[in-house]
């Protein structure tokens, strides 16, 4: 019988529509990756797959419709990913596989067989409705990953499940950064190795978690700038370096914008500011747990401890990596190498740690870039922390890498 050329002609057409708008989505996921929503234009996104600007306005009227349909397809590419990992019969099993699949599409996407999704560090900064919608469907898949443990018992289990649902995440959105100074045919043996710290930790046999924070509060010299800084800091955090424009700061701070330019000569000097501010921190909390001596594992969880209860508390946050979407490439290069400066002290305490017998004979490199995703993150754990004593928060956070994803023990303490 034959087929209506008609119909032929509509589906013809509808696979056209589709594949140009799937062109389209990958486009503007790129420009987003680089760029930041707020950053992104329809001209970029039009220039990167051959089409004028009117072209891409037939598909998406607005540019935060463009952006908005990048974020639903990275949510729904995560709801898909999750649900095959919730195949595996045990929550090692669907963890593993949750990071296999990760790891399968990275190698895709260095092959040039798969595009990028859009990060999702600029959810908070669209406008509304879609902003409501947006979190909504991230609320979602934070949970879903959460169901990777099964169910919990009781509220200590959920908080605790909660925590590693969240570092779970975050780690797999860190790799990407770091992933690149691996070799493709190393993948395989860098999923293995991250795997190792998920599923075992990074504590030794018999160690126990008995940090001691360390004084980080010795030095505020310039205490108006600080609160300046630590203000623009959580605003940039919420919003992102595009969507907390100087205005914004400027409100935030209840200050005029001639007195932010008294505090910075230009946006960009208040990112790199914040960035500072936030990487000495870190250094210092490093530095200063090395001075106060003990075993290696010690060192570590006193430097741990410390970041999280800055990222918890009043004192905090640091400011988050994914704030780097948007900033000139070379500022943006100079901030992760200062950030790879940190992760690579970390791993020396761990190789020390290792030779002493107070870590376990981890990968150090990787394990050092899952502790940097760890602390990274804290800043969106801030109202689940506050539910809590802080030690509380800081120890069940905390457990998710020093006894790893599966490992109850923080729960009897």
């Amino acid at each position: 019988m034959a087929t209506d050329p008609t119909l032929l002609d509509e589906e013809s057409g509808t696979k056209r529509f589709r594949a140009k708008r799937d062109a389209i989505l990958a486009a503007a996921a790129q420009a987003i990756n680089e760029q930041s929503a707020k950053g992104m234009t329809f001209a970029d996104v039009a220039r990167r797959v051959g089409l004028n600007t009117t072209s891409v306005t037939y598909y998406f009227k607005r540019k935060e419709d463009l952006a908005s349909a990048c974020f639903e397809n990275t949510l729904d590419r995560l709801q898909a990913m999750l649900d095959e990992a919730l195949r595996e019969p045990t929550p090692q099993a669907r963890v593993a596989k949750y990071l296999s699949i990760n790891m399968g599409r990275l190698a895709a996407i260095h092959a040039g067989t798969q595009t990028p999704f859009a990060v999702l560090s600029d959810l908070r900064a669209m406008e509304e409705p879609a902003r409501g919608q947006l979190m909504t469907a991230w609320r979602d898949v934070f949970r879903k990953t959460r169901t990777l443990w099964g169910p919990a018992k009781n509220r200590a289990e959920t908080d605790l499940r909660g925590a590693r649902a969240h570092v779970l995440l975050e780690n797999t959105f860190w790799l990407p950064v770091w992933l690149t100074r691996y070799d493709p045919d190393q993948f395989a043996r860098v999923e293995a190795r991250l795997m190792d710290v998920f599923e075992h930790g990074i504590a030794a046999p018999g160690q126990n978690w008995a940090p001691g924070l360390v004084d980080l509060d010795h030095n505020s010299a310039e205490p108006g700038r600080a609160a300046f800084l630590l203000a623009a800091t959580r605003l940039i955090n919420e919003l992102g370096y595009r969507g907390a424009s100087v205005q914004k700061i400027a409100s935030e701070l209840n200050v005029t914008k001639g007195s932010f330019y008294h505090h910075l000569d230009a946006k960009d000097d208040l990112v790199i500011a914040c960035y500072k501010r936030s990487f000495d921190t870190i250094a210092d909390a490093q530095h200063l747990a090395d001075e106060a001596g003990g075993s290696h594992w010690q060192r570590l969880t006193s430097t741990i401890a410390t970041l999280l209860d800055v990222q918890f508390s009043e004192r905090g946050p640091l400011l988050r990596t994914t704030a780097l979407s948007g900033l000139p490439f070379g500022v943006r290069a100079e901030m992760l190498e200062r950030s790879n400066r940190i992760a690579r002290r970390y791993a020396g305490t761990m190789s020390d740690g290792i030779a002493e017998g107070s870590i376990r004979p981890v990968d150090a490199l990787v394990a050092a870039q899952a502790l940097m995703a760890l602390q990274n993150a804290a800043f969106d754990m801030r109202k689940w922390a506050a539910t809590m004593p802080r030690d509380k928060a800081v120890a069940f956070y905390a457990s998710t890498l020093a006894f790893g994803l599966f490992d109850d023990r923080v729960l009897s303490q």
